[in-house]
């Protein structure tokens, strides 16, 4: 699954620390998910779009 995480993050001027810090994970986390290592599981990937302000297909693609 493809995402526009770290496009979304930088636009709220967040850091990786700081978004893994508002939702819960670590900043390893955070960047493995921008980077396509990691797919989120149902439950952050809706923490991450609350946290960000975004709608699900916003973030996350196929």
């Amino acid at each position: 699954m493809k995402n526009s995480l770290r496009e979304a993050r930088r636009q709220r001027g967040l850091s990786q620390v700081q978004l893994a810090e508002l939702t819960g994970v670590s900043r390893n986390t955070i960047s493995s998910i921008e980077t396509g290592q990691f797919n989120p599981t149902a439950k952050l990937a809706l923490i991450l779009c609350i946290a960000l302000d975004k709608k699900f297909e916003e973030l996350f693609y196929f």
